[in-house]
């Protein structure tokens, strides 16, 4: 899209790009092919686009995908959606966190940065075929980071349990407007079943948002901080061990370790 075309939409629809909310479009009509091949769209695919911004995706989805529905925060956005592409079109105005997702084969997405780490775990808490994402570079590269690694953090495992996922490319700040502070990268996420087991799922992501508030401290550490009983603590597996070298199976094994402890050595914990 050429800045002239991008500032009569802004200009019609009164919308200015805020940072806060994460606005900024991408202009790069080739970037957008690719994220159409990656997707690998077909006339059986229910594609969910979030934040459809100035319609550079949506306008290949539409003319790919047997439905295309979008959710739109902004109004003016929203509003111009609405009107380039009609029927073509299922938009749902709103905040995507908010929002419940109606069903849906595939995502396809420019997601906003200001919202990317909650709106993951809502995407991950669903059934789909796959996504094609388009996110912060740092986020990105967290997504996809091993024990021991800098940025190896309860987003890692989340992603890990839940989904496998590739880093397809690189995307440079330039391919935006306005350009943002960081760099992007287009991720594909295809839903799978956990790697492994644990008692209680609820529990375990309890656990593991426990322990990245402290991901530089050792394991007991953390756990006495908690409030679990001392004593107990000695019986459990990998307290010498600090909280970012463990693997998420590890974590897993602990946290099912955890329940089996008696009400009253987890008492002071709740």
């Amino acid at each position: 899209m050429r800045i002239s075309e991008i500032l009569e939409i802004t200009r019609k629809y009164n919308v200015t790009p805020r940072k806060r909310k994460g606005q900024n479009f991408l202009v790069d009509e080739r970037v957008a092919n690719r994220e159409i091949e990656y997707a690998q769209i077909s006339k059986e695919d229910t594609v969910l686009e979030i934040g459809p911004g100035l319609g550079i995706l949506t306008s290949r989805l539409v003319e790919r995908a047997r439905r295309v529905i979008a959710i739109e925060y902004d109004h003016g956005l929203a509003k111009y959606n609405q009107e380039r592409f009609g029927s073509k079109l299922e938009l749902i105005e709103g905040d995507a966190l908010v929002v419940p997702f109606p069903p849906f084969d595939k995502i396809v997405s420019n997601i906003p940065y200001n919202i990317s780490s909650p709106l993951i775990f809502k995407i991950l808490e669903h059934r789909f075929k796959l996504a094609v994402i388009m996110i912060q570079k740092e986020f990105a590269e967290r997504m996809v980071a091993l024990p021991g690694d800098k940025g190896y953090s309860r987003l890692s495992v989340g992603t890990y349990y839940r989904a496998d996922c590739e880093l397809l490319e690189f995307v440079p700040r330039s391919r935006f407007w306005p350009a943002p502070e960081v760099d992007s990268m287009i991720i594909r996420l295809v839903p799978r079943d956990p790697p492994f087991r644990v008692k209680d799922e609820k529990s375990f992501f309890e656990l593991v948002d426990l322990l990245f508030k402290y991901r530089r401290k050792k394991i007991g550490t953390v756990l006495r901080m908690s409030g679990i009983d001392v004593k107990a603590i000695e019986h459990l597996p990998y307290t010498e061990r600090r909280v970012d070298t463990l693997a998420p199976h590890e974590i897993g094994i602990l946290s099912d370790a955890i329940s089996g402890l008696t009400s009253s050595e987890k008492e002071s914990a709740q």
